[in-house]
């Protein structure tokens, strides 16, 4: 099983115009320390922008971004997911007359959402379209690969890798809102030189699969392949929380509402990413059972 998540990095969620100009509030770059306004949260996106009252925030005509918006958005879009998935299990077959053309259809669903993806992450405001077709295409991927799997592989590991994001999501919540997990830019700096090697060396072991034969790099079995997988876990992990901290900012610093849906794609981008690791590394442990 790969990755299947192309985005490295997250932009920075805007803040609603500034009161009668139509135009986003200047982000200053390059802030000193000591040239930060009190208050202001290090390696914040938004450090270095003036706060707006309450009366500012109105008659800039736009509504702030709350945590219920980006829990409503992210249930969307997981659901879309969920569901997709879910109708691809059922209408399109495995069985040995039919697994080809599924697989081949789940394939290019996957490609689809690539583009889906790419095309969002490169749009300067968020598309609720964009984000949802992503989440779907993704979904019939997800649904025909873990039926497969779960089919001719290792019987009952969807479930388990289902269960296994869940926690994974769940503890680094935990971890993250006790302060366990400190996002800093040194941290974020490292997990996407990390997770830059790891697609890397996904990529180096797809050509050497399809070009050089046998069994690639050797990830797709044995310990070295456990190993990788468990490694993508905990890279999406570390992306999760960067998810959590960006999310938090852009609450705190009053990013416009429609941004949600950035914040939701983004979530729905890494638990997908956690979900297809776990199911790498179970099928894999199953396989050595």
């Amino acid at each position: 099983m790969r990755t299947s998540n192309p985005i490295l990095s997250r932009r920075a969620f805007s803040r609603i115009d500034a009161p009668g100009t139509g135009v986003a509030r200047p982000r200053t770059v390059g802030l000193s320390a000591g040239a930060r306004r009190p208050g202001d949260r290090p390696g914040s996106p938004y450090a270095g922008f003036d706060d707006p009252g309450p009366a500012e925030e109105a008659s800039a005509g736009g509504t702030p971004m709350t945590l219920d918006d980006v829990v409503v958005r992210t249930a969307a879009s997981l659901g879309t997911v969920a569901l997709a998935a879910v109708l691809s299990w059922t209408l399109l077959p495995v069985d040995e007359t039919g697994v080809a053309r599924s697989y081949a259809i789940a394939v290019g669903c996957a490609l689809v959402a690539f583009v889906l993806s790419l095309l969002q992450t490169f749009r300067r405001t968020p598309s609720p379209a964009l984000i949802l077709g992503y989440a779907a295409f993704e979904g019939v991927f997800v649904g025909v690969l873990s039926d497969v799997t779960s089919t001719y592989i290792a019987p009952g590991v969807v479930v388990q890798a289902v269960l296994g994001t869940l926690t994974v999501s769940a503890g680094v919540l935990i971890a993250y809102r006790m302060r366990w997990i400190r996002v800093t830019a040194r941290f974020s700096g490292f997990v996407l030189a990390a997770a830059t090697g790891f697609v890397l060396l996904t990529f180096a072991d797809l050509l050497f699969s399809a070009f050089g034969g046998g069994n690639g790099l050797g990830f797709d079995s044995g310990g070295p392949g456990i190993a990788f997988g468990v490694v993508g876990i905990v890279l999406g992990a570390c992306f999760l929380a960067l998810d959590f901290r960006q999310v938090e900012d852009a609450v705190a610093e009053g990013a416009p509402r429609e941004e949600a849906w950035l914040a939701a794609f983004g979530l729905t981008l890494t638990l997908v990413w956690i979900y297809l690791e776990a199911l790498r590394v179970l099928t894999l442990l199953r396989g050595d059972d």
